[in-house]
């Protein structure tokens, strides 16, 4: 699709994981930019955060991985978010995530306009909807982008209680790429009115036939990942890792998805890569690892 650097607008979250033993920084658009960034995107961020220390270092954070932060707004009545992260015996976490967070106001701006039209991809999530400014704001982005056939990837990240079938919905009509987990399957699949078939990839297909999306990927844990398109199914099995905590593999495992799916490479080949960068997530403490 694009021979050159890609440029791709990442909308979302912007916040501070505590776990018990401290402070990290993340949230899914903000794990899948720096990771995006890593691999070799021109990214942008789309985001709010408070006008506090936890503010100054998300943005130093995001500028040290050299992400565009010009679209993060400043919000002087609100706190940059925070989550709560406590990890079970197998590294998979629980999230407990905050109210009233200064990325919940992100407004509509001109410049946000005038960037629309340079991006080749647009990353969005359900979270960063929960609130109906930041939502409007998302999906007004989204309107412009898909006028102007831009691809536009939803990573569902369904977090409780902050979606509903509806929201599911009206965020794939947003969507030409469609990532989700293994987990997220059944409640996706019964908010678009779709039986759960016997094989997985016939769930896919039904939802990447009936929503109208160039691919759907799944990803699978330590079992790889799934991914169906008008070309058919492609199967990448998991890459063996020692897992220290599965913190951010997902957001880094959309990164390279689109990136490949940016530079038209091999399905199986994106799936592989893709597999690869999340194993070696997980073998590492933190969502961006650099960070550590």
């Amino acid at each position: 699709m694009t021979s050159k650097t890609p440029r791709i607008l990442s909308c979302g979250e912007v916040l501070w994981d505590l776990f018990p033993e401290g402070e990290r920084f993340g949230g899914a658009p903000a794990n899948f930019a720096c990771h995006a960034a890593i691999l070799g995107g021109d990214i942008s961020m789309l985001s709010a955060v408070g006008s506090e220390a936890r503010g100054d270092e998300a943005i130093s954070i995001l500028q040290r991985f050299g992400i565009d932060t010009s679209l993060v707004q400043r919000i002087a009545n609100a706190p940059t978010g925070s989550v709560g992260v406590s990890l079970d015996a197998a590294g998979k976490p629980s999230f407990e995530i905050h109210a009233g967070s200064a990325w919940d106001r992100v407004a509509w701006t001109s410049e946000l306009e005038a960037r629309i039209a340079e991006l080749d991809a647009i990353y969005f999530g359900t979270l960063g909807q929960r609130d109906e400014v930041s939502c409007a704001t998302v999906r007004r982005a989204l309107s412009l982008a898909k006028e102007q056939n831009i691809l536009r990837v939803l990573d569902v990240n369904l977090r409780k209680p902050f979606y509903n079938d509806a929201l599911i919905r009206e965020s794939i009509a947003f969507a030409s790429v469609l990532k989700l987990s293994d987990d997220e399957l059944p409640e996706v699949a019964a908010a678009c009115g779709i039986q759960i078939a016997n094989r997985p990839e016939d769930t896919l297909r039904a939802l990447h036939e009936q929503c109208g999306l160039d691919c759907v990927v799944m990803t699978r844990g330590s079992k790889g990942a799934l991914m169906v398109s008008v070309d058919g199914a492609t199967d990448q099995p998991g890459i063996p890792t020692t897992v220290v905590d599965t913190v951010g593999a997902g957001d880094s495992f959309t990164a390279a998805l689109v990136l490949g799916l940016l530079r038209d490479e091999a399905h199986q080949d994106i799936l592989r890569k893709a597999c690869e960068t999340a194993s070696a997530v997980c073998a590492k403490s933190g969502a961006v690892p650099q960070l550590i």
